[in-house]
């Protein structure tokens, strides 16, 4: 299970040295959709028309790719305000 772990911080290194993190303040549930917008220059609610939007072109891929964001994507420190 260690092993699991350490592949997972990896991967949560990577994303965050690439800016992709879930931010701390304006989530509507985890924060997936936030963040995924604000590392490409988006709004928030255009970032979720558009994850919404290209997964419905993909019945029930949202049941996958949401929860494996999730988990993948680390969250930002309270109070950093994507300053960083």
């Amino acid at each position: 299970m260690a092993a699991h772990a350490g592949v997972v911080d990896g991967i949560q290194q990577t994303f965050r040295s690439q800016g992709l993190v879930r931010p701390a303040e304006g989530r509507v549930l985890a924060g997936v959709c936030a963040g995924l917008g604000r590392r490409f220059g988006l709004a928030p609610w255009t970032a979720r028309l558009l994850f919404i939007l290209i997964l419905m072109v993909i019945p029930g891929s949202q049941i996958i790719v949401y929860p494996i964001l999730w988990i993948l994507m680390p969250s930002e420190p309270a109070g950093s305000g994507g300053q960083g």
